[in-house]
């Protein structure tokens, strides 16, 4: 769980009248991990959000299980990979997955994303191997940097624009549940605890609101079971002039995990830093 933040014009209190300029209502919008029993966040829209212009054919976005690989042993050597699709999703390759999780790598060779892309299927870990850009989302801004891990919980409106100059490598991870930071690392009610590898100063949140307010054609791409379902609207998912609350997407640089050392080998439990449902990963670092 990350911490309590809010960014923009929101109302005194929640479920109340907000209006516009123009006497009109900002519309209200809560988004949750686990329904109404997880962590969650109020979005105030301009525009209202179920107004769809057009649903277009769905296309197909799911991998083959090789079945007939069995307990093969492996080595993907990816290192050599320059590219691995033209945009953000076709280059989106995963190697391997069961019901919990799956993990792949993303090198495309356009570095604007010219859609926005929601996974209606599970959260999403990206980490950032090399490049650096902007995550746009109805949270905001957020920085991508190198050695990033970017957490984006399930439902996120985002599109991503990286650099044009060095090398883009992306590690991306979907899981079929939230994923969070470690359980052990907290105290009852959510704070992280003092021999966590990590903190609260740690993590980066959406900086800033990104506004898009102009009418047009704006395409979201809807990952869910197995399809990209292709929705237009005449406003941009992006229209949100306040939000406030615990789901976000946030970043956590590789520099700033800090396990507890000790003079021999460590195991490998205080190299943890996020849990999911069936896996959890880990950094092992110097």
């Amino acid at each position: 769980m990350a911490y309590y933040h809010r960014l923009g014009s929101i109302p005194p209190k929640r479920h109340t009248q907000f209006r516009q300029p123009d006497g009109s209502l900002y519309k209200e919008e809560l988004v949750s991990s686990k329904g109404f029993s997880g962590i969650y966040s109020n979005l105030y829209h301009i525009y209202n959000p179920n107004e769809v212009k057009s649903i277009g054919q769905p296309k197909p976005f799911k991998w083959q299980v090789a079945d007939q690989h069995g307990l093969n042993q492996t080595h993907l050597k990816t290192s050599g990979v320059e590219f691995t699709g033209e945009d953000y999703l076709d280059a989106r390759r995963m190697l391997m997955m069961n019901n919990d999780v799956m993990m792949g790598i993303c090198s495309p060779k356009k570095r604007k994303m010219d859609y926005y892309f929601k996974n209606a299927d599970g959260d999403e870990l990206l980490y950032i191997h090399d490049g650096e850009g902007i995550m746009y989302s109805q949270f905001g801004k957020l920085e991508l940097r190198k050695g990033d891990y970017i957490v984006i919980p399930r439902t996120t409106i985002y599109r991503l624009e990286f650099k044009e100059e060095g090398p883009l490598r992306l590690l991306v991870i979907e899981s079929h549940g939230p994923i969070e930071t470690v359980k052990r690392y907290r105290n009852e009610v959510g704070q992280l605890l003092e021999h966590s590898p990590y903190c609260e100063r740690d993590i980066r949140p959406p900086h800033e609101l990104h506004i898009e307010k102009d009418k047009g054609d704006y395409l979201v791409q809807i990952k869910k079971q197995g399809m990209l379902h292709q929705y237009s609207y005449n406003h941009s998912p992006l229209d949100i002039v306040g939000w406030d609350g615990y789901l976000y997407p946030y970043a956590l640089s590789i520099y700033d995990f800090e396990p507890i050392t000790g003079r021999i080998h460590q195991p490998p439990p205080v190299h943890q830093t996020f849990q999911a449902w069936g896996f959890v990963i880990c950094s092992f670092v110097p």
